[in-house]
């Protein structure tokens, strides 16, 4: 019976009692996980206003992309006292300008101001690389460590609206639903081979530039892929992942790489909730994702809704794994937000959710170890 008191006391001091680790031993767990860097980031697609700007700061946005007002915009380039203006005005929100917008944006070539790049026009194509060539050096003074551009003819296309969770309104991409006698646009018909062409040309004569002024060139893909056979005459040769592969390994450099937008990238798969994590891998071990438009999508290839971020086929919470597994560092941003009928503000409120989705992720992951 002594010998049975003395058995339970030795297990109940053994319980109570801290375990002492081994000399040499380590926390695994933590020591196999990197910390999470992903930050919170907003593209304003234009100017950023003294309003624009304390939103962000409301909802704990830390970085932003954005334009430089310009006294002059048939420049195509900003000077660096604008690219300071507005590198200040975000500071002084104690927000970061990530990311300089710049004369080569997402949207269809006929609204272009500056189209002779993506139209191959010379020798007005070769004055507007030189413009950009200057941009790039004028962002490296300012302090700016990235641009984002496009190299696009059709812009952002979406064949209607759908109504989604409350009233919030979706926008869907179903090729079969597409008008099929729309125009051809100013450039004509552009196959694969000349596209390449003048993607190529442009690559070859800015990377340089930016790898001399350490300046990341961040490239959006197009949004969303057509057939092989192109829409409006035109074959967008980066509307699948095969060729976005190519396009980043045209004149290879850290400098060049991927405003990596999730949703757009996610629209070339037939199975976006499981084969994009395979894709963010691919682009980010490379170091290739310079910013990131983290938005979901319900659907696949030629038929998809832009949904919240919660609601996709895409898993958030595995997405955010994915992205600190390949050390990513820059900023998650919301985009096409769902909108609203009787929203006057556009699509803010959806933003403002989305920053905080965001924010949760970034910290439960934080505390994963």
């Amino acid at each position: 019976m002594e010998n049975r008191r003395r058995f339970v006391t030795a297990l109940g001091l053994a319980a109570a009692a801290p375990l002492a680790p081994a000399a040499d031993a380590a926390p695994a767990c933590k020591s196999a996980l990197k910390p999470v860097k992903a930050r919170i980031g907003h593209e304003m697609q234009g100017v950023l206003t003294d309003k624009a700007a304390a939103y962000l700061a409301r909802f704990g946005v830390d970085g932003v992309g954005c334009a430089a007002q310009m006294a002059d915009p048939t420049r195509v380039y900003a000077t660096v006292e604008e690219l300071k203006r507005a590198r200040d005005l975000c500071e002084r929100h104690k927000l970061t300008m990530d990311i300089a917008e710049c004369a080569l944006p997402t949207q269809n070539v006929d609204q272009q101001e500056h189209p002779a790049i993506n139209l191959g026009e010379g020798p007005q194509r070769d004055r507007d690389i030189e413009g950009f060539q200057t941009h790039i050096r004028n962002v490296a003074a300012a302090g700016i460590p990235c641009i984002k551009y496009a190299l696009n003819l059709l812009g952002a296309m979406r064949s209607g609206t759908v109504q989604g969770r409350g009233d919030a309104l979706y926008t869907v991409w179903k090729l079969a639903d597409a008008p099929k006698d729309f125009p051809l646009t100013k450039a004509g018909v552009v196959p694969g081979d000349m596209f390449w062409e003048r993607i190529t040309y442009f690559l070859e004569r800015v990377v340089p530039v930016a790898a001399e002024y350490k300046v990341k060139l961040a490239l959006h893909p197009h949004d969303p892929g057509v057939p092989p056979s192109g829409y409006r005459g035109i074959q967008r040769v980066l509307g699948t992942v095969e060729g976005v592969k190519r396009f980043v390994a045209i004149h290879e450099n850290p400098y060049h790489g991927l405003n990596f937008c999730q949703g757009t990238m996610s629209e070339m798969l037939q199975d976006p909730g499981k084969d994009i994590f395979d894709v963010i891998r691919y682009f980010g071990s490379r170091k290739k994702i310079f910013n990131v438009h983290f938005r979901n999508i319900r659907g696949k290839r030629d038929d998809f809704v832009e949904t919240f971020p919660d609601e996709g086929d895409v898993d958030f919470v595995k997405a955010v794994k994915v992205y600190r597994e390949v050390g990513y560092d820059g900023l998650l941003m919301p985009d096409h937000a769902p909108r609203f009928k009787d929203n006057p503000n556009g699509p803010n409120e959806s933003y403002a959710f989305d920053f905080g989705y965001i924010r949760a992720l970034l910290q439960a992951e934080a505390h994963i170890i």
